[in-house]
């Protein structure tokens, strides 16, 4: 039920086989199964084998023109139709299409029965039409379907953010939510009764839903959840980590832009209810003019509240995320930084950073050294769409979107994340730096998450002073030139990949190899050698400047 999420770009959304069979340049025709605009499709895929499970994700139309049937499969048991079409519906496959011609003059009377029997669309592919011309077709379906639900998003962020200027701020937002999602919108309090409502009175069973719902998410780490009760769509929002306020929404749909609607509405709230309620507001700026008037970091991080670690001393991750697509905007910046569970957010350029309070147990990581200062932790994402699954929140105690205890801020939806390690204020610019590299880290592999993890090793034998300056004497052919230190760097953390590194520098190939190649003759050193590979990686660690 729960399910982490910040507003990111919708997934494109499926098309209807009814839409694809309108379009009398192709000329199919369904043979059998559920009615067409029941059917959705996902995309298209054409395959030949006999048993199409392995290669199919789910919500294709399958092509195929049956070259894996005999030519004898007329025969009663000369091919198992049911078997075949089974293993479609088990993969998840929308529809089949069966392409007549040039292997098979008309579609077997068994493919038709088993796929009436296992409820699977069957479509028939006439011969002038190519597969490559039905799949060219769904995704021009598909693609106008995308543009018009990011027109839809666009008008209502536009309409939200208006509402927001009026003189009832929160009322008017609920107002246009309610009516975008025609649904019911409600602001619940800390104490979960409803502040303000808009829309159409759903039923007691779903209001009652609705409430608990709310009052859920309170008291989780996950800052949303999701349910259906008598077929209306739930979702609940918390409008920031520790206020207490929720937005609660019920419709009777949804449909693949109506999280990010909510979303919106939900940062927009989280603003016009949070800073009068909380006092963080004026907190934070007091620690803002304190800290221009010269008080040190560790002086002023108590006022932006935070956990404790040992000997009293707050301790915080700072994490530098992208998102997948686009440029960050201020509010998705601001809905990052309230999954993550923290108000302190920098949006600038196409990086956002976040100070995030660590957790009392958040005192320091494990890992394998992998990349930088002390290494690496890399938590590969799943592949598109990159989402938690429903029903688990985030283990462990700590702020809203944090991991598993001492695992630091977790993965989220749409973006790549690189987190440092938990470090008192002081530290804050050297937490800043490895989130930096565990970013650059992170895009280079293509992982969700690559945080930043320190153990001790034998490069804690040398005393830092001897191995700085070795570091320096090692480095000096090089050290006038800071991008071939950086890519050199780089390089060596990703394993000597040309690719992976001039992903990570944004460069281009060649650029990485031509700075890798004037390393090698600056320094006079075999960069093949893995023995020189670790005494220059060792240098590059201890080199600070």
């Amino acid at each position: 039920m729960q399910e982490t999420a910040v507003p990111s770009a919708p997934p494109t959304p499926p098309v209807s086989l009814a839409a694809l069979l309108s379009r009398d340049d192709l000329g199919l025709r369904q043979i059998t199964g559920p009615p067409a605009g029941e059917v959705t499709i996902h995309g298209a895929h054409t395959s030949e084998m006999s048993d199409p499970y392995p290669y199919l994700l789910g919500g294709e139309l399958l092509l195929t023109a049956g070259v894996h049937i005999p030519e004898a499969a007329g025969r009663p048991g000369s091919f198992d139709f049911d078997g075949y079409v089974a293993r479609i519906v088990a993969a998840g496959g929308a529809a089949l299409g069966f392409g007549v011609a040039p292997v098979h003059d008309t579609v077997p009377a068994g493919l038709v029965a088993a796929c009436e029997q296992h409820g699977l669309p069957l479509v028939e592919v006439p011969p002038r039409t190519t597969f490559s011309g039905v799949a060219r077709a769904v995704w021009q379906l598909m693609a106008r379907a995308r543009l018009s639900e990011l027109r839809r998003i666009t008008e209502a962020q536009q309409g939200l953010a208006a509402a927001a200027s009026r003189p009832d701020p929160v009322p008017s937002v609920l107002r246009r939510l309610a009516g975008r999602l025609e649904g019911r919108a409600v602001l619940y309090g800390p104490e979960g009764a409803e502040i303000a409502a808009a829309g159409r009175e759903p039923g007691d069973e779903v209001r009652r839903a609705l409430a608990e719902l709310a009052r859920f998410v309170t008291g989780h780490p996950s800052s949303t959840a999701t349910d259906t009760v008598a077929g209306t769509r739930l979702a609940a929002y918390a409008l920031g980590p520790g206020r207490g306020f929720v937005l609660g929404v019920a419709a009777p749909h949804r449909e693949s832009g109506d999280h990010t609607i909510a979303s919106v509405a939900a940062v927009l709230l989280s603003l016009l209810t949070g800073e009068h309620q909380s006092g963080t507001g004026a907190a934070r700026s007091s620690a803002l003019v304190r800290l221009l008037l010269g008080a040190r970091r560790e002086e002023v991080a108590p006022l932006l509240g935070g956990g404790e670690g040992d000997g009293a001393v707050t301790r915080w991750y700072v994490v530098h995320a992208r998102p997948d697509t686009g440029a960050p905007d201020a509010v998705s910046a601001s809905a990052l930084g309230a999954a993550l569970g923290s108000p302190l957010v920098d949006a600038a350029d196409d990086v956002v950073r976040v100070l995030v309070p660590a957790p009392p147990q958040a005192e320091g990581g494990g890992g394998a050294r992998t990349e930088g200062d002390g290494g690496a932790r890399t938590e590969a994402g799943a592949a598109a769409p990159r989402k938690p699954p429903a029903g688990s929140g985030p283990a462990g105690s700590g702020p809203a979107g944090s991991g598993p205890a001492g695992s630091g801020p977790a993965a989220q939806p749409g973006w790549t994340l690189g987190v440092s390690a938990p470090v008192a204020p002081a530290e804050w610019p050297a937490a800043d730096a490895q989130a930096a590299r565990a970013l650059a880290r992170a895009r280079a592999t293509r992982s969700a998450r690559v945080r930043h993890a320190e153990r001790p090793g034998f490069a804690d034998l040398v005393p830092p002073g001897e191995a700085e300056a070795h570091a320096r004497a090692l480095l000096a052919p090089i050290g006038g030139v800071p991008a071939l230190a950086e890519t050199l760097r780089a390089w060596l953390s990703l394993h000597g990949s040309w690719d992976r590194t001039a992903v990570a520098l944004s460069v281009h190939r060649n650029t990485v190899r031509q700075r890798i190649a004037r390393c090698a003759a600056l320094l006079g050193a075999d960069l093949d050698d893995p023995d020189v590979r670790m005494e220059l990686w060792f240098a590059l660690r201890h080199l600070r400047g």
